[in-house]
């Protein structure tokens, strides 16, 4: 079988046919040059509008990358033509299977894309003999596609967090979608202030924004600000995964001052190796933890006041009514207020003034929670590992939306994996 009847069987181009088929030796080997040529009495298509017009003249030949073929690397070869359009003037001719000026075919952009998801960019670069660069403009291309044809309607639930990247508390605030059967990366931005997600509200639309019902967010005041001015229908919850970080930022915060307290006074450290004992839950302490946490609880340490009383706000989740979940954090609050224990008393007075949001969870019957938020942030964060070598913000939020952001693909004559 030819190679060119292969071709006229998944990469058919309308107005254009195959030619000839040879090699070439270049310095990294032979490749396959594939010629094509325009159909006879055709016309050329205008780059700016589309429209068929009169050829002005013909350019020297042009050489695209294509899909390997069995390993080979091959080119189509076109001298594309200038047209004469009456709107735009000379221009060179749009060719179906390449975009703009870039030389490499739409079909092999796919191609590296779809394999840039599963394998990291430089190794995908590596198995196809290309360059990262190569890589990265392929998948710049899929995204574009995919942001200009992206679908947004019908989200309800929304999560927003930040996402620390690079040096230098440098970040990027993401806003996911959360929705059963439909989890992913709506949009991300630069900074995690207030005109960061300002300007998500504002793409989103306002009949969206009143569409949506939940938004799950942290405590960060610039998103709680926003949030409450834009997602005006919506509940804001701050749930429990947030609110457990705190406690054990907390608990962690008592032990670092009571080990060197116990430094100082060159007592036994009782607390070596007790960080995990008191931040892990019981249920997954090993057999040595366990038997360690035993013997923590029969001294009388600060840590270990600490550590009580977060395990003892745990009953807060096990509530159905909002009424009484109040009542029980009213309760804690003024019990740890007393307890003299200052990271504890700022958890404390953290609860009260987020009370309403942190309330919202029970009003909402427990149906949104920032786990598949924070599951979609270790995903971003492997993303970033697979795409390394970017060196910008904007690099970057290619990466994410390329893996997390189900975007529509560029349509295609065959898949070739």
């Amino acid at each position: 079988m030819l190679v060119k009847t292969i071709l006229n069987t998944i990469e058919k181009f309308k107005s254009f046919v195959y030619e000839k088929t040879y090699w070439e030796q270049r310095l990294a080997g032979k490749v396959l040059i594939i010629e094509l040529l325009p159909r006879k009495n055709s016309q050329g298509k205008c780059g700016d509008c589309g429209e068929r017009c009169p050829t002005y003249d013909t350019q020297p030949s042009r050489d695209y990358e294509y899909v390997p073929l069995w390993g080979i690397t091959v080119y189509f070869r076109f001298s594309p033509r200038r047209v004469t359009c009456k709107q735009h003037g000379i221009h060179v001719e749009c060719v179906p299977w390449a975009e703009g000026k870039e030389r490499m075919t739409k079909s092999y952009q796919s191609f590296l894309a779809s394999w840039a998801k599963r394998l990291s960019w430089k190794e995908t670069a590596n198995v196809f003999r290309t360059s990262w660069e190569s890589v990265f403009r392929a998948v710049k291309w899929v995204v574009d596609y995919g942001l200009a044809n992206r679908e947004w309607d019908g989200v309800e639930q929304i999560g927003v967090d930040e996402l620390a990247v690079f040096k230098g508390h440098r970040y990027l605030t993401c806003v996911y979608q959360l929705d059963k059967g439909r989890r992913r990366l709506l949009w991300c931005g630069k900074d995690r202030k207030i005109k960061t997600l300002l300007k998500f509200f504002r793409e989103f639309g306002k009949e969206r924004c009143a569409g949506l019902r939940f938004v799950c967010s942290d405590m960060w005041p610039a998103y709680l600000k926003v949030i409450k001015k834009k997602a005006v229908n919506a509940l804001n919850i701050l749930d429990r995964f947030h609110i457990m970080k705190k406690f054990n930022e907390a608990v962690d915060e008592v032990r670092r001052q009571e080990v060197k307290k116990l430094a100082a006074q060159k007592k036994e450290n009782v607390l070596v190796n007790g960080r995990w004992v008191l931040l892990k839950k019981v249920a997954n302490l090993t057999q040595n933890q366990t038997r360690k946490l035993s013997e923590l609880l029969k001294i009388n340490l600060t840590s270990v006041k600490a550590y009580l009383l977060k395990e003892d706000f745990q009953q807060f989740w096990t509530y159905k009514s909002a009424t009484w979940a109040n009542k029980f954090l009213e309760d804690w609050a003024t019990r740890t207020m007393r307890s003299k224990i200052g990271p504890m008393k700022k958890v404390a007075k953290m609860l009260r003034s987020h009370k309403e949001l942190i309330l919202n969870w029970f009003h909402a019957g427990g149906e949104l929670s920032s786990g598949p938020v924070e599951g979609l942030n270790n995903k971003a964060k492997l993303a970033i590992r697979k795409a390394y070598g970017f060196k910008t913000i904007e690099c970057l939020q290619i990466a994410l939306y390329h893996q997390l952001g189900g975007l529509k693909e560029p349509p295609q004559t065959h898949r070739f994996c």
